[in-house]
């Protein structure tokens, strides 16, 4: 099934549907779909159905590239059944993909019950819920995302005591590269501002962050971070090491966070690291053996990188970060092999 706007619906080999963007040539979710991809890489690694249970006040997830929206259902889904606040914060550059998830609704599967919810984010990108005992605020933020962060982050400094003390070189303008290729598929309304003033600002409990302004509101640091962008390849503008440091920065350093994605690359785990979170081995979700676990703390790191992992670095042919929004393949510099024995993680 094709569609004007670019995508068209696939079957996958376990018989799952899913959502294929013409445009960078990818499938969102595949091999094993996208609710079974979403509830092992973020709802059961993440245990996060236990650390809502413990949670007190608001459980706030960003949820970097909306897409289709099966990671954000798939997670809120899990949580139905329990007393719970979420503040969920979707980003991407695009919302063609759920408007044409939506359209196709019966033979994804995914979106029965919230089909009312999504209609109307996408006509307000906003909306507020209740799910039994479950509470949701849902704010879907369309943007380019690596200039949003390069944005946030220069209002927030300083604001997280682990971040590289020197600004990483290659900065990006909102100029420079986009969301065009979220993988999952984020711009910023006079109206979302307006919004989010008659709520009242979200409250970050205190953190370092301090709900950096956006000129529409704030945005409050999050609890976990779902990072679901099109591969470096066909997308590097998500994947550069100043949207890591960026991000990082704006973490409150009195909230523990931990983001997990799929991929596994050494380029991306380098990156992770120079950015000051600390990283380890990802679970598996059946299409890859692991994948990537990060997190402002150690204590969310069930097996993190060591020195063995560290000299396989070295001695890989594509590690150096990407500086810049252009893909391509490169060994560790010296100066960046230098900065990863200074991490806390391998002292």
């Amino acid at each position: 099934m094709h569609s004007a706007a670019g995508y068209r619906i696939v079957k996958l080999a376990n018989g799952a549907h899913s959502v294929h963007s013409l445009a960078h040539h990818e499938t969102f979710h595949p091999v094993i779909g996208p609710v079974a991809e979403a509830e092992a890489l973020y709802v059961r690694q993440l245990r996060l159905v236990e650390r809502l249970r413990r949670h007190t006040g608001e459980f706030v997830l960003w949820d970097v590239g909306l897409g289709a929206a099966a990671n954000a259902l798939t997670a809120l889904r899990a949580a139905r059944n329990i007393p719970c606040s979420i503040h969920l914060l979707s980003f991407d550059h695009t919302l063609e993909p759920l408007a044409f998830a939506l359209q196709h609704r019966e033979a994804l599967g995914y979106l029965g019950g919230y089909e009312q919810r999504l209609e109307r984010l996408l006509r307000e990108h906003y909306c507020a819920f209740r799910d039994g005992p479950q509470s949701v605020k849902w704010d879907m933020h369309l943007a380019d995302f690596p200039a949003l962060l390069a944005q946030l982050a220069a209002l927030a400094l300083p604001t997280n005591p682990d971040s590289p003390e020197s600004r990483p070189r290659g900065s990006l303008s909102p100029s420079e590269g986009g969301m065009a290729g979220v993988r999952g598929a984020f711009p910023l309304s006079p109206s979302e501002g307006e919004r989010a003033g008659e709520r009242g600002p979200s409250s970050p409990g205190g953190s370092g962050a301090q709900c950096a302004s956006t000129g529409r509101g704030v945005l409050a640091p999050p609890h976990v971070i779902m990072f679901d962008a099109f591969s470096p390849a066909t997308n590097p503008a998500m994947w550069t090491q100043p949207l890591f440091a960026n991000l990082f920065r704006l973490l409150a350093p009195d909230r523990p966070c931990s983001l997990p994605t799929y991929s596994r690359s050494t380029m991306l785990r380098v990156t992770l690291l120079l950015a000051g979170f600390f990283v380890g081995v990802g679970h598996a979700t059946g299409e890859k053996e692991e994948t990537t676990i990060a997190a402002n703390t150690a204590d969310f790191i069930a097996e993190p990188l060591d020195r063995r992992w560290l000299q396989r670095a070295r001695c890989s042919t594509s590690a150096e970060p990407l500086w810049e929004p252009v893909y391509r393949q490169a060994r560790l510099s010296p100066a960046t092999w230098y900065k990863l024995l200074q991490h806390k993680q391998f002292r």
